[in-house]
């Protein structure tokens, strides 16, 4: 009974050990070819092509965001979902999600409506900070970003810049 007891031991590790050089061999090979993408790849190139109001709900503000995002790759980009956050002051401002889907060819560039929601809380705050911004006329923003596309197709983008205020004493065109 003890020789059963070894043998059926025995068998146990081998397909434990067996089944931790699988698994390990697969984690390995589907990380790696997620990783393989990313290796010479440039980033994309994300910029906002257009803003235009929607309708809110009660003291929110919606607007419909265009993005235009080019890729400058020898491979194209397909992805199922969208995501957006806009940061104004280095303070968070606004979001958005779409569940819109497509593909960004090589080479090519595409433009996505994504809605971005500001709530009023933000709108407030911001109203604040750009008082104090008043005097400069220049207020930094960051707008982060990802495309959906899997678990190891999620491409992220980062476009940041400064904003320029009308100044109060200058003419308005």
């Amino acid at each position: 009974m003890s020789f059963v007891r070894l043998l059926f031991s025995a068998s146990l590790c081998r397909v434990a050990a067996l089944c931790a050089v699988v698994t390990l061999t697969a984690g390995l090979s589907l990380g790696l070819g997620g990783c393989a993408g990313l290796f010479g790849g440039d980033p994309l190139r994300v910029s906002v092509a257009g803003i235009e109001p929607l309708e809110g709900q009660g003291l929110e503000m919606r607007f419909d965001i265009k993005l235009r995002v080019q890729n400058p790759n020898e491979s194209a980009v397909s992805f199922n979902g969208v995501s957006l956050d806009l940061e104004l002051n280095g303070k968070s401002f606004a979001s958005g999600v779409s569940d819109q889907g497509g593909t960004v060819p090589r080479f090519g560039e595409t433009v996505l409506h994504v809605p971005l929601t500001v709530p009023a809380f933000a709108a407030v705050r911001q109203a604040f900070a750009f008082a104090g911004a008043a005097q400069s006329g220049q207020v930094p923003y960051v707008l982060r970003g990802k495309l959906a596309g899997g678990p190891f197709g999620t491409t992220r983008f980062v476009d940041q810049g400064t904003l320029s205020l009308p100044m109060s004493g200058a003419a308005m065109p």
